[in-house]
């Protein structure tokens, strides 16, 4: 399927996980060009670059972080060369592990500060630095946000990291209103997916446990992988999702309804 066919997009958080499967999947369909942003994993980012480049695009690195507003101009700007951003991918994102949520104790108001500024003012700096790009292309730009599951229920890897995404959803709806009709503004709510960012928090046992927890109570029995969820993200990108603006598209195995463990993402 080719249905990106000429495509600028331009992925945040590209060197691994989801972005990296995002900034691939576009490739395959056929997109000219792919901004691999990325803080400090160059060689994650050079990683995607390969597989991009193998898929046919020519891949773009990036380096910035998204809660610096220069940053995300310069990401922009990266794609300047090419006349227009046709996708924009909000996916960089970050979280800290407390998922006891009835322990107050365990996140500080600094801990919401960071995550806000990367998981909303970030989202938002990105939009606002590639409005004119956006707005440059014959048809509407695109842009979807990497929200969570855990902005809708509540649930997730940490009270500050559920509020951010909740506030993710809501600029969503805010971005979809004000930038209408030359710019498109969706989200996408993954639940639980397997991937390095689950790493950094539980010990490789509890992971473990949590991967068969997950597959065994999800109402589809899987636990979801990166691949699994860039084709969706895509979708809001493409043709095919050309009125369909403002839409927050939960692809999380049926977490959201009730019978997925409440400690996961």
């Amino acid at each position: 399927m080719q249905d990106l066919d000429g495509f600028v997009v331009v992925v945040t958080g590209g060197s691994s996980g989801l972005g990296q499967a995002i900034a691939v999947e576009t490739a395959r369909r056929g997109a000219r060009a792919v901004v691999i942003a990325y803080v400090s994993s160059r060689e994650g980012a050079e990683a995607t670059a390969a597989q991009v480049r193998d898929a046919g695009a020519q891949a773009v690195l990036a380096q910035g972080d998204v809660a610096e507003d220069a940053a995300c101009r310069a990401i922009a700007e990266a794609a300047a060369p090419f006349g227009r951003i046709d996708a924009l991918f909000n996916n960089a994102g970050m979280t800290k592990f407390a998922p006891d949520h009835s322990d107050l104790d365990t996140v500080q108001g600094e801990d919401f500060l960071r995550l806000y500024s990367v998981n909303v003012v970030g989202a938002f700096q990105m939009v606002r630095a590639a409005r004119s790009l956006l707005e440059a292309g014959e048809r509407p730009g695109a842009v979807v946000m990497t929200s969570s599951i855990a902005g809708v229920t509540g649930i997730g890897s940490s009270v500050p990291y559920a509020a951010s995404k909740g506030a993710m959803n809501t600029l969503t709806l805010s971005l979809a209103r004000s930038l209408a009709p030359k710019i498109r503004v969706n989200a996408i709510c993954p639940g639980f997916i397997d991937t390095p960012w689950f790493e950094k928090g539980p010990s490789a046992n509890s992971l473990e446990r949590l991967r068969q927890g997950v597959a065994a109570s999800t109402p589809l029995k899987v636990a979801s992988k990166a691949e699994d969820i860039a084709a969706a993200a895509v979708f809001l990108a493409s043709p095919a999702s050309r009125h369909v603006t403002g839409e927050t598209l939960l692809v999380d195995a049926g977490t959201h309804l009730g019978f997925a463990s409440l400690s996961m993402r």
